[in-house]
């Protein structure tokens, strides 16, 4: 075995180090001496690389009438005392306008139809892309106050009794209340199980489980005679919590009460 120096190796072999991985790991050595060794110093560069590479998307994958907007992961649930800008970030291609927009318009179908369709077509095209929308997404994208979003989305959902996924319904961000009360309809009215409405209502089982055991604890509170501040001292949550579920209370049984065990749905109904 020759041991010759390899000169060809010597002068040409540095070229394979000229990247922007070497570059980022040659200026986080420089600003931060102590972070680690060249391995980590590497592995640091890699992972800005991957955040860099989610972010970037070629002109010629986005159509006309697409956009692409950061969104909030759909994995990344709030914590408490936890900032906004702390949470996972993911990039989401969407429809921002569609020949079906276009068509709507053309029919002179009434405007808050039209904005209904493409707010539920929103949040759904960003769920699927593992990304949740707020009400403060929806109102920059679509130049539409947030106050009407939240009650346009409200009235499709008390209509349609289906929840539209985004960050209000799926986390328990700001005051969005309509998915409790599709749940509890879903489990006690129609007879559904948990994991069927955590499907339909693009939710976790164990938020489904959770909602339905806050809800049936608080009815059964309220058949001992508790008014809703005890309740809420006994549940440990606010009364405007304890009303929101008295209400869906109402609604379930208006005139019977409630069945004898709370925490078994009613039968199917047609």
């Amino acid at each position: 075995m020759s041991t010759a120096p390899d000169y060809v190796a010597k002068k040409f072999a540095p070229q394979l180090r000229r990247t922007v991985e070497a570059a980022l790991a040659a200026r986080i050595a420089q600003e931060f001496p102590r972070i680690g060794g060249t391995r980590i110093v590497h592995l640091c560069a890699q992972m800005l690389l991957e955040v860099v590479d989610a972010y970037h998307y070629r002109l010629d994958t986005l159509h006309h009438g697409q956009v692409l907007w950061t969104a909030i992961s759909r994995d990344s649930p709030p914590a408490p005392r936890q900032a906004t800008t702390a949470a996972h970030l993911r990039p989401v291609v969407l429809d921002l306008a569609t020949s079906e927009d276009i068509d709507a318009l053309l029919d002179r179908q009434p405007a808050q139809e039209r904005l209904r369709q493409r707010l539920v077509r929103l949040c759904q095209q960003a769920y699927e892309q593992g990304a949740l929308l707020s009400n403060c997404d929806l109102a920059l994208l679509l130049h539409a106050s947030e106050s009407r979003i939240a009650h346009v989305l409200a009235a499709h959902e008390r209509t349609t009794q289906t929840a539209v996924p985004r960050r209000g319904t799926q986390q328990d961000v700001g005051t969005t209340l309509t998915h409790k009360r599709i749940i509890c309809l879903l489990h006690y009215r129609e007879g559904k199980e948990p994991n069927q409405i955590a499907r339909e209502t693009y939710h976790s089982i164990k938020a489904v489980d959770r909602y339905l055991e806050r809800f049936a604890r608080v009815r059964y509170c309220r058949r001992q005679g508790f008014d809703a501040a005890q309740t809420a001292m006994v549940l440990q949550c606010s009364q405007r919590l304890v009303h929101e579920y008295l209400a869906i209370d109402d609604e379930l049984y208006p005139e019977t009460g409630s069945p004898a065990n709370p925490t078994e749905p009613l039968a199917t109904t047609k």
